[in-house]
Order: structure tokens, then C-alpha cells, then sequence
């Protein structure tokens, strides 16, 4: 049964902006959402609220958390969100910010985004060397191994990251790479009290990275902002000199994507 006041607060809102207000407040929390607390956040009905998630994960906006009872964005959010960053006027700025990172190291630049299964490139200014790594926009790169993607598992909550290391086991990539979880976390609670990750010959022989932090309005991160390089060029010490560097840009890149400014 519906209460009155229920009843009263949802027609206040209008029917074509339910849902939205469902996915916006899904993608602002930034961590999977029940049903009950959108209830008392938007002030919809119970019913109203579950047969509006019912419609957004059939249609692949939304997608049911490994407990079947909360909801995160689906791959038809994220991509929204990838299709949103990748505007042209945000892009042109975001490449010019690159551009000058890049300039400066003298190393290849990049801008990637979590998704479900690793990290996606979704900017890159190459090196001017011809010597030089290709993984070009759109590829998708293993969180456990990159320094990207180190970087993003340092920031999960722990009981998120308990659920990753224990649902799969961590493939080698190199010689290098953190195989055993205990390992992995120790390496992620030092990221976390450093502000950067590295990789050291971990995803790739040969090649060596640093990665900082994009966060936006909410402290939440969004993306990352890397350099990587040949080892001849630079060892992960070498990198490690340019942090400064990075974190300028990442706080320009952070006030570029906060939207509500």
C-alpha cells in the first residue's frame, strides 16, 4: 500500500523524469544503490521505483551487483558517460592539456577510464620518439598489472576489493606481474598513501609507467592520467621525477570534467 505522502511527492514529479533522476543519482553515488534508497532519496513509491529499475536494466542502463539486490550503471551508462567525455569542445581541451604533459616529460600521454573488466584508453598524445609503445584509443588494459589500473583499485572500498581478488585469479602478464593478492594489496595500500602507482614491467616487458588520479566534484575518481615509456628511456625512478607534472595536469583535467561548475 502506497502512503498519501509517498503518493504526494511523486506526482511532484514529473513521469518523463523519473527515471533520469534514477540514473543520475545511481552514477553521482558511485556505488551500487538499493532499491529502498532511492525510495528515500527521490521520494518515489516503492513500486514506481523498482519497475522503473526493471525498465533501465532490461534496456542495459542499469546492472544488478553481485549481491542481486543493488544496481550500478550498466554498459549503456558507461558508454553515455564515454560518448559525454568525448565531446568535441571537452576533448579539444583535454587533448591541449595532454599535449603540454607530453611535451614536457617527453613521453607518451595518456587518459583512461575504469570499466567492468580493466582500464580503457580514451585520450592519447604519442611520444615524438620513434621508439614507442602502441596501445592506441580504446584498447582495454588489466587493472591488476597497469599502473592505471593499480590506481583505480586503490580506491575502491574494501569490500570491493576483497570481491576482485578473490573472484578470479591474476593472470601474468610479465615476469613482473603481481600475481598473488596479498602481494597486489600491499601494493595498492601504498598507492594509496602515496597518490601514485607505477608499473614496472608489469603489464608489458620493456615498459614502465606512472599514474595519478582524476577526481571530480564528489573525491571520486573518474579517470587517470598516465606517462609510459621505454625502459631504455626511463626506468619507473625516472618517471617517478615527472610527478609533479602529472598531478598539475590532473588537477586541470579534474576542474575540466566537473560539469557543475
Amino acid at each position: 500500500m502506497v502512503s498519501t505522502d509517498a503518493s504526494q511527492r511523486e506526482t511532484q514529479i514529473p513521469t518523463n523524469l523519473r527515471l533520469l533522476l534514477i540514473l543520475e543519482e545511481v552514477a553521482r553515488r558511485g556505488v551500487p544503490v538499493k532499491p529502498a534508497e532511492l525510495v528515500d532519496t527521490l521520494g518515489l513509491a516503492k513500486p514506481t521505483i523498482h519497475r522503473l529499475l526493471q525498465t533501465a536494466e532490461a534496456e542495459g542502463f542499469l546492472q544488478r551487483d553481485l549481491d542481486g539486490r543493488s544496481y550500478g550503471p550498466g554498459p549503456r551508462l558507461r558508454q553515455l558517460s564515454v560518448n559525454t567525455m568525448s565531446a568535441e569542445h571537452l576533448r579539444t581541451a583535454r587533448l591541449a592539456i595532454l599535449r603540454g604533459i607530453a611535451d614536457e616529460v617527453g613521453e607518451t600521454c595518456n587518459l583512461a577510464i575504469p570499466d567492468r573488466e580493466g582500464m580503457i584508453y580514451l585520450d592519447r598524445v604519442e611520444t615524438k620518439w620513434p621508439l614507442r609503445i602502441q596501445l592506441p584509443i580504446g584498447t582495454q588494459v588489466p587493472f591488476h598489472c597497469t599502473a592505471s589500473g593499480k590506481m583505480y583499485l586503490s580506491t575502491l572500498r574494501q569490500k570491493t576489493l576483497d570481491g576482485y581478488l578473490s573472484a578470479r585469479k591474476l593472470l601474468p602478464q610479465t615476469d613482473h606481474t603481481l600475481t598473488r593478492p596479498k602481494a597486489l594489496r600491499d601494493e595498492i595500500t601504498l598507492i594509496s598513501q602515496n597518490g601514485y602507482s607505477t608499473d614496472n614491467e608489469e603489464f608489458m616487458l620493456g615498459m614502465s609507467a606512472i599514474a595519478v588520479p582524476i577526481i571530480d566534484a564528489n573525491k571520486r575518481l573518474v579517470a587517470t592520467l598516465s606517462v609510459h615509456a621505454p625502459t631504455q628511456r626511463h626506468d619507473v625512478d625516472g618517471l617517478v621525477l615527472f610527478l609533479e607534472t602529472l598531478q598539475r595536469g590532473a588537477k586541470k583535467l579534474s576542474n575540466l570534467l566537473s560539469f557543475d561548475q
